[in-house]
């Protein structure tokens, strides 16, 4: 969701209250674009970042709802590299995207976002994201962190199509969030990263 973050993965380093550096794409060409989309689904927290300090966000394609996301169109070596970079691998290997563009999912292993889903396309182009191969319901969720939760309500405030309690409302409801997370609390994270 959020450029800074995503430029930290494609180009190399540090995103904002993140534990860990990033080695960044074999192309370090940013996006030649980004859109906000919303996605049907549902968006959890579970896991544990050691980069974050708190539970990750997941994509469940197959729970009732919607997802706010932004997509950014990135070369398939990039999708490939910035994948590798989430499971904690040098980048440099390209991934088999035929199973997810043609059934709309391939399970790749058994890691935390080694699952691709094709999410539709948009002017014909394939909106691909990684994701955990298990369901919301079938993990424990773990609240995320203030700087996780910072970066993606930001990431989701810059996108330019939801505003500041949109964004709150929606994160603090995600399962994981909800019950930690308020909607002021998020606002006022917002209120801070400005």
């Amino acid at each position: 969701m959020n450029l800074d973050r995503l430029a930290a993965y494609v180009r190399g380093g540090r995103p904002a209250g993140a534990a860990r550096a990033y080695p960044g794409c074999r192309d370090s060409a940013m996006p030649a674009r980004s859109v906000a989309v919303e996605l049907t689904g549902a968006m959890y927290f579970a896991t544990r970042s050691p980069v974050w300090g708190g539970g990750r966000a997941f994509y469940d394609p197959y729970a009732t709802g919607r997802v706010p996301a932004r997509a950014h169109l990135v070369t398939a070596q990039q999708f490939a590299d910035i994948a590798a970079q989430e499971m904690y691998r040098e980048p440099g290997t390209d991934l088999d995207l035929a199973g997810a563009l043609t059934r709309g999912r391939a399970v790749l292993g058994e890691g935390r976002y080694e699952t691709l889903v094709c999410a539709g396309q948009i002017d014909d182009v394939p909106v691909l994201t990684f994701t955990a191969p298990w369901r919301m319901d079938d993990v424990p969720w773990v609240a995320p962190s203030a700087a996780y939760v910072r970066c993606l309500a930001s990431g989701m405030l810059s996108a330019g199509a939801w505003d500041a309690e949109a964004v709150a409302s929606y994160v603090a409801s995600c399962p994981g969030a909800a019950g930690r997370w308020s909607e002021a609390d998020i606002v006022g994270l917002l209120g801070e990263a400005a």
